[in-house]
């Protein structure tokens, strides 16, 4: 995989798109001046944890054992279900009812931004190929920069965009979200037959 494929993979599955009328909601109680201030603090600790499962996600895996095909089958698994929620939503959304106030930590930073699909993308790439982990810390940096600077413009997309222009995205990108799914988790399968 190259760095610029793993770059848009990362974006695909950080979905900030789709996150924008999550953003929306999730801070409608916190006042407009604090908004930018909120989505800044919850995005770097999302990168924080991104960071660390790139450096540390490997090793956790070689401790509980998990071989490379059996990572890309659950990534695989993991991105396809993210990819048919985003193409048939339900209800509440992906990540459910949320605490009243200000956000800290969950859910903004985690699940939206460091989601598990996201995690275990780049404990895929990190373990696949570890000696490229700059290539795979500058990819995820450049889709955290997209995911953010989306994030930040979330009011004036909306109003762009309007509802149905976000949701018409988000359910474009659940289809890619699917087809490279559906590449990993074949991956996976080849991986573990070739044994």
């Amino acid at each position: 995989m190259t760095l610029l494929s793993a770059l848009l993979l990362l974006i695909l599955v950080m979905d900030p798109l789709g996150n924008v009328p999550l953003f929306l909601v999730l801070l409608e109680s916190v006042e407009p001046k604090r908004r930018r201030r909120v989505l800044l603090r919850e995005s770097l600790i999302a990168l924080g944890i991104l960071f660390v499962f790139l450096i540390a996600g490997r090793h956790v895996l070689a401790v509980l054992d998990i071989s490379q095909p059996a990572l890309s089958i659950a990534g695989g698994v993991v991105l396809f279900l993210i990819a048919v929620q985003m193409i048939f939503p339900r209800p509440g959304g992906m990540i459910g009812a949320t605490p009243e106030g200000e956000p800290f930590l969950v859910p903004i930073a985690v699940p939206l931004i460091a989601g598990p699909s996201t995690l275990a993308t780049i404990m895929l790439l990190a373990t696949q190929h570890p000696a490229r982990l700059g290539h795979w810390a500058l990819a995820i940096a450049g889709a955290w920069l997209v995911s953010t600077l989306i994030l930040l413009a979330a009011e004036g997309l909306r109003k762009i965009l309007r509802r149905r222009g976000l949701i018409a995205i988000e359910r474009l990108m659940g289809m890619v979200l699917m087809v490279i799914a559906v590449e990993m988790l074949l991956s996976g399968v080849g991986e573990f037959l070739a044994r």
